[in-house]
């Protein structure tokens, strides 16, 4: 195998362009000793800053191979992806994005634990864990793939050295080398897939006429609550992520946190454009007019890597390589901040919040660094055995919507949810999830939906009716343990939680607020979280230390 020396110089000058500028981002966050300037650049992430860094995140390797993966098989109908996270992301802007910052959290598990305590509120870092952990595998496998056919290099090469170069500027920086190499990298990734159709398109080879029938898809009826499932689970699924939180908890206002996310919203939208092009004329080309010596019709076998393939055998080698720079910048750009967004969960809300409440904020650079570390060994590993880059990114959000949507939603906007309806719903919804199987991991279905097919596999809309059974879960348990311990029903000796203890000291506390902001005092600014509930009459919940 001949590697191309040429293009794999360009590779390497770019890598070392983007470690640079990473590295000089965040010269600043490495010198220093507080955390919450390597958790959130001291929320002072500007609104172009912050557009520039949600799109970048969104707009990953999954996000353009997949989109290539389906347009080229299946058509516009099957690409479910950049509608759905469009949607997700302006959702999450007009609504969760404003309340989450005027509550100056840190992090989107700040509500679960300072609700429903510190060690339940935990429990909900795992599906978190899982979702980065398949979002960073299929950013790299996707890489991989690109680099690796373009180059004649190994992917596993490939994916190693592009996790390593995002993991270190990741260590030393945190969110500040994240966020400003996100905005070089969004322009190598506007710039380099919109270049590279054209040149694809006007390939001797290529004949649209070819996918003029076919281009739209077609939506197997016989499958259509399958397919209903899917689009609603990547709409909301997108919603609770850290690694977005982490960017509009950062931004210096709610307003900015608002904008920037709905910009960033059209423009993942507009970055869906190339890859779908590109996936198209994978299929309207005739791969024996190319120097492609592989199978041809094409085996399905070979969509996952249709970018790569029209890249190296339809463009020239210039515009091939800088189709690299742009794969490699959108992973790096979402690599980077799921491995930051897992390692600022587990340094504040599980090793601090839980284990070492008196950590200081050199210990949590500290362990941050580690899990910085831990995960992106985890993820390169996943990224080199994945087989299906569409899979992957379908998966991560799978669990983010099943179990975290739901939970989110109620933590935020349901007023009496409690610990005991959050622990019974989580169970709940964990409980249905494995039990419907799960292909792609090789978990058997025990749990048959109506329309089940032993071939085909749940055809019924059992994530989102799963989701649903969360949602009931959290708020029917949670109006009957209040009902039963209010009542007196169940003595409050048995309320382990100390929901209602909790609950009235909220009450309290707000009382207060509401009093002192009426005399005008400035005492107010002690209590956590005290302001935004008194200004915009907003829930106020108390964490006892004995959670």
């Amino acid at each position: 195998m001949a590697v191309n020396i040429p293009a794999l110089v360009s590779v390497i000058v770019f890598y070392i362009f983007i470690l640079v500028v990473g590295i000089i981002a965040g010269r600043k966050s490495a010198r220093s000793s507080s955390s919450h300037e390597i958790y959130l650049a001291n929320r002072n992430i500007g609104m172009f800053v912050s557009f520039f860094t949600l799109t970048a995140t969104m707009v990953g390797g999954g996000y353009i191979n997949g989109t290539a993966e389906m347009m080229a098989m299946g058509g516009l109908a099957m690409t479910t992806a950049p509608f759905g996270f469009t949607l997700s992301l302006f959702i999450s802007g007009l609504l969760y994005a404003p309340k989450m910052r005027r509550s100056n959290y840190v992090t989107m598990f700040d509500p679960f634990q300072i609700k429903y305590g510190r060690r339940v509120g935990g429990l909900l870092f795992f599906p978190q864990l899982c979702g980065d952990l398949f979002w960073t595998a299929a950013i790299l496998s996707a890489l991989g793939t690109t680099v690796g056919i373009i180059l004649d290099i190994s992917d596993t090469v490939a994916i190693i050295v592009s996790a390593c170069v995002a993991v270190f500027y990741t260590f030393l920086g945190g969110l500040l080398s994240v966020a400003y190499t996100d905005v070089l990298q969004l322009v190598c990734i506007t710039v380099g897939l919109f270049l590279a159709f054209p040149f694809a398109m006007h390939h001797p080879s290529v004949d649209m006429s070819r996918v003029s029938s076919t281009w739209l898809g077609e939506i197997d009826v016989s499958n259509l609550g399958s397919y209903i499932d899917v689009c609603v689970m990547v709409v909301f699924g997108g919603i609770p992520w850290q690694t977005y939180y982490q960017r509009v908890l950062a931004c210096k206002n709610a307003e900015g946190a608002r904008l920037s996310s709905i910009m960033a919203a059209a423009f993942c939208m507009v970055l869906a454009i190339p890859p779908a092009m590109i996936g198209l004329i994978g299929a309207a080309a005739d791969w024996n007019q190319t120097s492609y010596d592989g199978p041809i019709p094409l085996p399905e076998s070979k969509y996952n890597v249709i970018l790569p393939m029209v890249l190296n055998y339809l463009c020239p080698l210039p515009v091939a390589v800088i189709g690299i720079g742009a794969v490699a910048a959108a992973v790096m750009s979402s690599a980077d901040s799921c491995v930051l967004s897992t390692g600022t969960v587990f340094a504040k809300n599980i090793y601090t919040d839980i284990f070492r409440r008196k950590a200081s904020d050199r210990e949590q650079i500290w362990v941050l660094r580690i899990t910085i570390l831990i995960v992106g060994v985890v993820g390169t590993a996943l990224a080199i055995t994945a087989k299906s880059i569409y899979g992957l990114f379908v998966l991560c959000a799978d669990l983010m919507y099943v179990i975290l949507f739901p939970q989110l939603t109620c933590v935020l906007w349901f007023a009496p949810s409690n610990t005991y309806g959050c622990l019974v719903g989580y169970l709940v919804s964990l409980v249905f999830r494995i039990l419907s199987g799960e292909v792609f991991l090789g978990i058997p279905v025990i749990l048959k939906f109506p329309m089940y097919d032993e071939t085909l596999g749940q055809r019924f809309p059992f994530r989102t009716t799963t989701m649903l059974i969360s949602f009931a879960t959290i708020t029917g348990v949670s109006l009957l343990t209040n009902c039963l311990f209010n009542r007196g029903i169940v003595p409050l000796k048995y309320d382990i939680f100390k929901c209602i203890e909790k609950e009235t000291e909220r009450r309290r506390q707000l009382q207060r607020g509401e009093s002192i902001l009426a005399k005008g005092c400035d005492d107010i600014v002690s209590i956590p979280h005290i302001n935004a509930a008194v200004e915009k009459r907003a829930p106020l919940v108390y964490l006892s230390d004995d959670l």
